[in-house]
């Protein structure tokens, strides 16, 4: 896949790049190297005025950055312009808890005694330069909730971002060398996904994160396992969305629709399964549909637009081969289901849509449809809804609606995945630990969790 910026709206080529060769990937990973020898020891106080400086810059190039990410991956700008303020945001978050998240623990005094210590602490020291694999699909979010953790506890970073998005890839590494961090805090790596194997295998890196596909997170966790370097992926979902006879249908059938069409249907944790019982069933179908219809689909940098252009042709390919087998196996078209065919989009558009009488038989039943298509299930009561919901290979996160506490609590026993929203719709939050079960992956990014994912936990024992 060419290094490339190319619009989804229109299929134009703007900008190409070549990939890094040996010895400039050479130069950056004896950089990293080097850098982190004196970033590790720079104060957290240190670490934070940074942080909050790239944030600050990073307001000021709100438009400007979202402009390119639409233009890159086809994102609707209002969409564009609330991942740079989120970021902005998590940057902030961190920089004024870190130290906090990351301060010395000591055990229970009766523990230190037994153990024969005056004094025992456990002590969160940064591992080196991690790798970041990251997707298009959230080009600066998925970045940001790895760099402005891992940068608040020492680490200095190397980005291997999706081939599609150079641009914002290159703006990332701008952004943080104008914040005042030195060069080979971050850097950008504008590199071929076959060239990630032998980077993950050089002993100076020694971590790596991945967003994406399972494909490739089966290949890092392979060669990461190989290697005995810690890694955190997160990959695929197919979040269920249950409603129970108790919820609110007029809401709940309002945000399924933002919850499955968020980023054009391009998100891991966009509802993608609704399982409703058959008590309220058509009621909530009949709005959903009617929401769905509604959706306006057109240019991304127009303000009015919902839903903009998938964010490549063989993107679009695979949804459509995905609603074509559903619908060959039975599949009910409630609307959508075919081709955008209009002249003014010429670009990768794919109409909002809904199918029903779903099996167990049909690909989109086990597969992720990465794209504005949502399923609908009839569930007879709680115990279908469960089972449905879990008939999965993914794990992600998970949406439940009802006002029913009994319910609530069954759900959160039984549900298998990273999250469950009751009565929302799920996203992502500093302060909230994020990642799947299953085939969704393993670890956890953002709060707590996700800032000691890449430390060295040590536990410091002190003699009388």
């Amino acid at each position: 896949m060419p290094i490339a910026t190319v619009n989804p709206a229109n299929g134009e080529t703007l900008k190409t790049y070549e990939a890094m060769g040996e010895e400039e990937i050479e130069r950056r990973l004896q950089l990293a190297e080097a850098t982190f020898r004196t970033y590790r020891t720079t104060t957290f106080v240190d670490r934070g005025r940074l942080l909050i400086q790239a944030a600050n810059l990073l307001d000021t190039d709100q438009e400007d950055i979202a402009r390119v990410m639409t233009t890159e991956m086809g994102k609707p700008i209002k969409q564009a312009r609330a991942e740079a303020a989120k970021c902005a945001k998590a940057m902030r978050w961190y920089a004024e808890r870190a130290e906090g998240l990351l301060a010395d623990e000591e055990p229970a005094d009766s523990d230190v005694k037994d153990s024969g210590a005056s004094r025992v602490r456990v002590r969160y020291r940064p591992l080196g330069p991690v790798l970041a694999v990251m997707p298009w699909n959230f080009p600066l979010w998925q970045v940001m909730r790895f760099a402005a953790p891992a940068l608040m506890a020492g680490n200095v970073g190397l980005l291997k971002h999706s081939s599609n998005v150079p641009q914002t890839a290159l703006y990332i590494e701008d952004l943080f060398h104008r914040a005042g961090y030195t060069e080979g805090c971050f850097q950008t790596l504008l590199i071929g996904a076959g060239q990630v194997d032998d980077i993950l295998r050089d002993e100076r890196v020694k971590a790596a994160t991945l967003t994406g596909s399972e494909p490739a997170g089966r290949a890092v966790a392979s060669t990461a396992g190989e290697m005995i370097k810690k890694t955190v992926l997160e990959l695929g979902g197919s979040d269920p969305y249950v409603v129970m006879p108790s919820a609110d249908i007029d809401r709940a059938a309002q945000i399924a629709v933002t919850a499955r069409v968020q980023n054009n249907g391009q998100s891991c944790i966009a509802a993608k399964r609704f399982i409703v019982h058959t008590d309220v069933y058509d009621a909530f179908a009949d709005r959903f549909v009617e929401g769905m219809k509604a959706l306006v689909v057109g240019d991304p940098m127009l303000d009015e637009t919902d839903v903009g252009p998938l964010s490549s042709e063989q993107g679009r390919t695979d949804l459509e081969e995905l609603v074509d087998d559903a619908e060959r196996s039975g599949a009910n078209v409630l609307c959508g289901g075919h081709r955008l065919r209009r002249p003014e989009l010429p670009g990768w558009y794919y109409p909002p849509t809904v199918l029903a009488d779903i099996t167990r038989e049909m690909r989109i039943h086990r597969e992720e449809a990465f794209g504005p298509v949502a399923t609908l299930y009839r569930a007879s009561d709680l115990d279908e809804a469960v089972l449905i919901a879990n008939d999965s290979p993914f794990g992600l996160s998970s949406n439940v609606w009802t006002r029913d506490e009994a319910e609530v609590d069954r759900f959160v026993r039984d549900l298998e995945a990273g999250s469950v929203y009751v009565n929302g719709m799920t996203a992502s939050h500093p302060a909230f630990p994020f990642g799947g079960v299953k085939r969704s992956g393993f670890g956890r990014e953002l709060s707590g969790h996700g800032i000691r994912e890449f430390c060295n936990i040590t536990t410091v024992w002190q003699g009388a």
